[in-house]
């Protein structure tokens, strides 16, 4: 299990994402409000479990780690809010890809 500064630990395969913050304004220079935001498919993991349970007891490890840089399904994993913070629990199998 790895963690960074969060009291929460998630089990097995899952993972704890902090979303990436979007800009406000497009590259041609256009301010979005808010309503009109789509959730950013991004963001960074900031707690693991330790790795999925196979059907022999043993564990697998997680190919991901704290600090990766994810980009994750558009309606993956469980909203949550935690001292303040909003996250994402989801499954290691959601993530889409690392970014380099």
């Amino acid at each position: 299990m790895s963690k960074q500064n969060v009291s929460v630990r998630p089990l097995h395969d899952r993972i704890l994402v902090r979303r990436t913050v979007e800009s406000d304004v497009t590259a041609g220079g256009i301010i979005i409000p808010d309503s009109a935001k789509e959730k950013p498919q991004k963001g960074e993991i900031v707690a693991t479990g330790n790795g999925r349970v196979l059907t022999d007891g043993s564990i697998h490890p997680l190919e991901v780690k704290v600090n990766d840089k994810v980009l994750f399904a558009k309606y993956a994993g469980t909203e949550l809010k935690w001292e303040g913070e909003e996250y994402l629990m989801m499954k290691e199998e959601d993530v889409l890809g690392i970014f380099n």
